[in-house]
């Protein structure tokens, strides 16, 4: 809710504030638009929890929103669950997620719950895994994923290893919205703190045990453990666990980026640690190129997204996106299921409402269901949620270079995404093939599907309100056509009657030929995304024209 963001900012002068956190209030104060964009709201809970720009004030990163937003995260756990109570938390290698990780421990022990951390930064899938191996109330990650350096955040995840989803996100918001004032923060332990207890490779290796009976082909990994793998962490927390992963599968040569081993909050080597980007993956190319390799895996922070390259028919390193990664795993995964005989009409598949629909063609050819779900992976652990003992979840991912396979990880999961890629890879060589030419295969098989994103970025109190002046402007007057095909269809996901899917602010077009064009603005980051996606020999060329349509 917008307020007075220069009355606010007085009371952190006034309040129970650390002198140097008073210090920078008083330099924000000469620059009025950067103390407006700190001050004039609260941090909320999005499709990815807490996260924003590290620094002071209400609508940034920093001890006291974090330790407001864990006093009031206790608060709810001691009004809503059985105790005893406990907590796993987690942290990856941005710059101050340590020490937002302890604050975090600190404020829970003294809230009298026994807090599991880890010993040092892990992928997000092992905090997961630890809060359903632990039996924990909840679990919490400190990161921002894929975000600049800038950024850092809070997830919150429940009981079942997934993002906490409505009404429990609401019902902490909340609670922590009664934290008006750090003095009602327990940031010291007394007499009756709560035990805090070091998780380390032991959690690892049970992680590691587990998904190693979720992979399909171990003879194809046996006759190509020679393939060449390019991994790269990008400075965060699967520089130990990816590389283990993968050795553990049996593959011998696996390649690293010397500089960006180095875990460092400030990414150095790259503009974003994002393997969405390209430019992300260009060191990690560089290598493959020097050491003729056949893979590129590259994965962001928190280990969570897995961006990936491979042999074009003429040597040359392509990179994939993120819908022809989803649908490689996604065909490798259902066709080894189905030679194996373990399809037996009660798996199912799950997808993002933006995700290609080429999943949604190689599930049916395998008579497996199904489910298309908002954007956002915990829609994805919801759906499994709901699904435990009565179908069994095999694979399901996002556009947006998450995916996942399996129960024992309720999130987007990158260490068995690049274990899956590398098995799958090791699986097509056996019948003479590359990752690249497998892909051609499907598109053979099911047609050539095509989909691409663009943001427009619009930062601050501005930005946030030209955001929503597209989006009304959208609703009240749709496009009659798409590519020069009428619309025939159009899905307002803010109308749940008509969804059946919780509220959410997406917009879906669609046009007689089955091309489509998704609107929203992100959850994370100051963004408003459009996706387009076609099919067809001309898709290439049709999501040109939608591009050319909707981002002038």
């Amino acid at each position: 809710m917008e307020r007075d963001f220069r009355q606010t900012a007085q009371s952190w002068l006034d309040g129970n504030y650390d002198e140097q956190t008073k210090n920078e209030v008083r330099e924000l104060m000469k620059d009025p638009v950067a103390l407006e964009d700190a001050f004039y709201r609260n941090l909320e809970f999005g499709t990815g929890g807490l996260r924003g720009i590290m620094g002071v004030g209400t609508n940034r990163m920093n001890k006291y929103t974090v330790g407001m937003a864990t006093q009031g995260l206790a608060n709810y756990m001691k009004a809503n669950c059985e105790g005893p109570l406990s907590v796993c938390i987690s942290f990856d290698s941005r710059n101050n997620s340590s020490y937002f990780a302890q604050i975090t421990a600190d404020v829970l022990s003294a809230n009298g719950i026994r807090v599991y951390i880890f010993d040092k930064l892990h992928p997000i899938a092992l905090m997961s895994y630890s809060v359903r191996t632990k039996k924990a109330n909840a679990g919490i990650m400190i990161t921002a994923s894929h975000n600049p350096k800038e950024y850092n955040g809070y997830k919150v995840f429940w009981s079942d290893g997934a993002q906490v989803t409505s009404p429990v996100d609401k019902d902490i918001v909340a609670e922590v919205a009664k934290i008006t004032d750090p003095s009602m923060v327990r940031f010291e332990k007394g007499p009756d703190a709560a035990p805090v207890e070091t998780m380390s490779h032991e959690m690892d290796e049970a992680y590691l045990n587990s998904v190693m009976t979720l992979m399909l082909s171990p003879e194809s990994r046996q006759r190509h453990s020679d393939l060449k793998i390019v991994y790269t962490p990008i400075h965060g927390s699967g520089v130990e666990i990816v590389p283990e992963f993968l050795q553990k599968l049996g593959f011998k040569n696996i390649y690293h980026v010397p500089e960006q081993d180095v875990v460092d909050g400030n990414f150095p080597t790259v503009k974003s640690p994002n393997p969405e980007e390209p430019s992300a993956l260009e060191l990690a190319v560089k290598v493959a190129d020097r050491e003729g390799a056949d893979i590129v895996m590259a994965t962001d922070p928190d280990a969570d997204r897995l961006g990936i390259a491979v042999r074009d028919n003429e040597g040359k390193m392509v990179l994939f996106n993120g819908n022809q990664t989803g649908a490689i795993l996604t065909y490798y995964i259902l066709r080894r299921w189905s030679e194996l005989g373990k399809l037996n009409g009660k798996q199912y598949v799950v997808k993002t409402i933006v995700t290609t629909e080429l999943i949604r063609a190689i599930a049916q050819k395998y008579g497996v269901k199904v489910y298309n779900v908002l954007t956002g992976f915990k829609f994805i652990a919801d759906t499994i949620k709901k699904n435990e003992g009565k179908a069994e979840f095999v694979c399901g991912g996002e556009e947006s270079y998450g995916f996942n396979v399996g129960e024992f990880v309720r999130d987007k999961d990158a260490p068995i995404s690049c274990a899956m890629v590398a098995e799958c890879a090791a699986w097509a060589a056996d019948q003479g093939k590359t990752l690249y030419q497998l892909l051609q295969d499907i598109y053979a098989e099911f047609g050539y599907y095509r989909e691409s994103l663009t943001s427009l970025v619009r930062k601050g109190k501005e930005g946030a309100e030209e955001i929503a002046a597209i989006m009304t402007d959208m609703r009240a007057n749709p496009p009659a056509q798409l590519a020069g095909s009428p619309v025939v269809k159009v899905i307002d996901y803010n109308k749940p009657e008509e969804t059946g899917l919780p509220k959410s602010n997406v917009l879906q077009f669609f046009n007689e030929e089955g091309d489509v064009v998704s609107v929203r603005p992100s959850g994370t980051e100051p963004k408003i995304k459009f996706y387009f996606g076609a099919h067809g020999a001309d898709a290439d060329a049709k999501t040109e024209k939608l591009r050319a349509q909707f981002v002038k």
